[in-house]
This record gives C-alpha cells, sequence and structure tokens, in this order.
C-alpha cells in the first residue's frame, strides 16, 4: 500500500465540488485511493464494469435520491455515458436541498470520454485531477533503480521480480490494445496499433514526425495522427509541446513524444532488467522521459511542462511555467559527472529563469556555476512538491 500524494488534493476537491473525475490508465491505482478518500465519509461503491452494479442503475434517479447523502464512486463511468445527463440534475437538485459539495465520484481510463461527456453536461460542476503511475515522491528513493526499470503501475513495481513485472506489462500492453482500446475509439488492429506503440517506443523523447511515422506504418498522416491522439486521451503517451515565447529566434514548433510509463516503454523494447537497459540504446531517452514524468508529477497544480529548441541548437529538455510567469530549466543528464553543454547556457540566455536545474542520477546536490544547481531526481521531486510561492 503505498501513500498517493494526491490524497490530500482529492479530499479537498470533493469538499468543495459537487463532483470530482479521477482520470488515470488502468491498474495505476484509482480505486484503492478512492476508497481511502472515502473512508471518512459515508460513501457507496458502483462498478460500472459489473452487470450488478448497473442492474442498480436501471432506475438511476431513485437510486441517487435515495443515497444523497452519501458520496457515490462510480467507476470506468465512461461505461455509462448516459448517466452524466441524469447526475447533472442531481447535482443542482443536491444544491437545492443543502448537499453543494461531494455528492460524486467519478472514476475514468481515459481523457476523451469522460471529458466529451463531462464537458457537455456538467461544466462548472466538476473538478478534474489526474492520477498518474507511482513516482519516486511516492516510493522512495532507495527503489529508484525498480522504478525505473518496471515503471510505476503497482503490480509491475511489486512482482517479485523483474521477469514476473515485465510478463505482467506484456499482459497489460496485449489488454489494452484487444479490449481497451476498442472501448475508446474506433476499431484499430491491435497488431497494427502495437506496431505503431512499438514505433514510437524507439523514437523516445523524438519530435513528432507524422509524415515519417505514416510511410513507416503504411498509413495517410490523418490516420497517425488519430493513432497519437488515441494514445494520449488513454493517457499512454505525451506529447511535450515546444515553449512558444517571442525571443526573436526560430523556435522548433513540432512536440516530442514519450511513452509515459518507463516499465511500458521497456516492455515494448522488450527490455527486462536494469542491466539490459544500461546497454541498450534507448537508456538516455528513457531516463529522459522518466525524469520528466516525475517532475511533472511532483509539481504544484498550474505548472504546465514544455521543451525549448531553437534553429540555432539552443536546447532544454524540460521548462517548468509556473501560474504567476516565472520559468524553470531542467536539462536531464544520465550521468554522474554532468556536464553543461553550451546550448542549455544559450537557451538560459533566451528564457531568463528563475531556477536552473541539472537533473542526474547521483546522490546529492552541487554547483554546476554560478546560479545552475546539478540535482537528483528524488530530491528535485521533493523540492517541487514543497514549493510555494
Amino acid at each position: 500500500m503505498f501513500q498517493r500524494n494526491l490524497l490530500p488534493l482529492l479530499s479537498e476537491e470533493l469538499d468543495h465540488a459537487p463532483a470530482v473525475a479521477l482520470l488515470g490508465p488502468r491498474q495505476v491505482g484509482k480505486t484503492t485511493l478512492a476508497l481511502e478518500v472515502a473512508k471518512s465519509r459515508p460513501h457507496l461503491y458502483l462498478d460500472l464494469e459489473s452487470e450488478r452494479d448497473r442492474a442498480k442503475l436501471h432506475q438511476a434517479e431513485l437510486y441517487f435520491e435515495a443515497h444523497r447523502d452519501r458520496l457515490v464512486i462510480l467507476d470506468e463511468v465512461h461505461r455509462s455515458p448516459g448517466l452524466f445527463p441524469l447526475l447533472r440534475g442531481q447535482i443542482d437538485q443536491a444544491r437545492r436541498e443543502g448537499w453543494p459539495t461531494g455528492r460524486y465520484l467519478m472514476l475514468g481510463s481515459a481523457t476523451l470520454d469522460v471529458l466529451k461527456q463531462s464537458g457537455e453536461t456538467l461544466a462548472g460542476r466538476v473538478s478534474y485531477l489526474e492520477l498518474g503511475p507511482l513516482h519516486v515522491g511516492e516510493v522512495g528513493a532507495a527503489r529508484l533503480n525498480d522504478l525505473w526499470v518496471r515503471g510505476g503501475f503497482p503490480p509491475s513495481l511489486t512482482a517479485p521480480n523483474d521477469a514476473r513485472s515485465l510478463r505482467w506489462r506484456e499482459s497489460f500492453i496485449r489488454t489494452y490494445l484487444e479490449r481497451d482500446v476498442p472501448q475508446f475509439g474506433p476499431r484499430i488492429a491491435a497488431e497494427t496499433l502495437r506496431r505503431f506503440w512499438t514505433m514510437l517506443a524507439h523514437h523516445q523523447g523524438g519530435l513528432l514526425n507524422m509524415a515519417q511515422l505514416a510511410r513507416n506504418l503504411g498509413v495517410d498522416v490523418k490516420t497517425v495522427g488519430s493513432y497519437v491522439d488515441l494514445l494520449c486521451d488513454l493517457l499512454l503517451l505525451r506529447r511535450l509541446q515546444p515553449w512558444h515565447v517571442n525571443v526573436g529566434k526560430r523556435l522548433v514548433k513540432a512536440p516530442k513524444v514519450y511513452v509515459r510509463d518507463s516499465g511500458l516503454l521497456h516492455a515494448l523494447l522488450d527490455i527486462g532488467s536494469l542491466d539490459a537497459l544500461l546497454s541498450h540504446m534507448v537508456v538516455g531517452a528513457s531516463w529522459e522521459g522518466f525524469c520528466i514524468e516525475t517532475l511533472l508529477a511532483c509539481a504544484p497544480p498550474g505548472v504546465t511542462g514544455y521543451f525549448y529548441r531553437t534553429s540555432a541548437g539552443a536546447e532544454v529538455d524540460l521548462v517548468l511555467a509556473w501560474p504567476g510567469g516565472d520559468v524553470w530549466a531542467v536539462e536531464i543528464k544520465r550521468s554522474l559527472s554532468p556536464k553543461v553543454e553550451r546550448g542549455f547556457h544559450s537557451a538560459c540566455a533566451d528564457l531568463k529563469p528563475a531556477r536552473k536545474w541539472v537533473v542526474y542520477p547521483g546522490s546529492e546536490a552541487f554547483p554546476l556555476g554560478a546560479d545552475i544547481q546539478a540535482i537528483p531526481l528524488p530530491m528535485a521531486c521533493a523540492a517541487l512538491a514543497s514549493f510555494i510561492g
């Protein structure tokens, strides 16, 4: 049982919003977190993949009215999209009767169906939170390498050995391709989408070139775009957008793409152990993506991630944009003796960041220059999580 950092925020949102949508991939721990937060309040739990629980909602309006004094947890809510118009009326009625907050907690395995439906009918009534895989701030620095190799899905991380962990991830990928993807998007041959996902794994951290991917896959660019959109909506792929700011330079405008969970990345590439990873050509890109996901997961709400690159070679791996307008520049190195290259200095001259970090796999922080600090990933994660201002 891991203590998820999202727990206090989820509890706070339930205290202030009538409905909360908790989104995240399957097996990431949404149900466990929902039941944990529900311990402190009267609640009931409905799994909408269960025929028995769906049958309880045959007369859904009467059922919800009978349990208006409880938090209703609706798991896999995308399975019953017809509930959303009904929930709108129930929320408004509960407000009039003195129950303005904490009525519904909806759990979904993707953004697209949940966001489409709730965006149409629950505007102003629902708060959105995203639960990703476990990160080092929740697992601890002692298991950093296990987390990197196996990824943050709890069943994968807690498997008794690397072989079992890899087997679980391979089964997870197959189940997603064969069962879950058809629920959310147009029917795509599992073998085709597997090849596409594997192509992206080989291209981890690269600029998204849909024309090249389309040629390699033998489909048109529009089809590739729909595949990318689908994997992003399933919260399995990240498009890291370029930082656009008027600096008078020619900026790279294509996004970078990352398989979000490092364990799934390694399963797609048949990498089953730390030794195998360290000898694989994807090791640097894997570490970069792992660090980016960790830092974004640990950052306070409202912080957005970008990358920065100019045609002249100025580059920052991760730009953290804060709500107040500040930016932090983060370079990621897979070396115990990290060095800052000229491109980072040039980019910082353009961006004028409030902080300059070089995240590396060591155990202590030290200065690399007057205003640049080398910092271990767990320490950077803790600093972001505790930062106010």
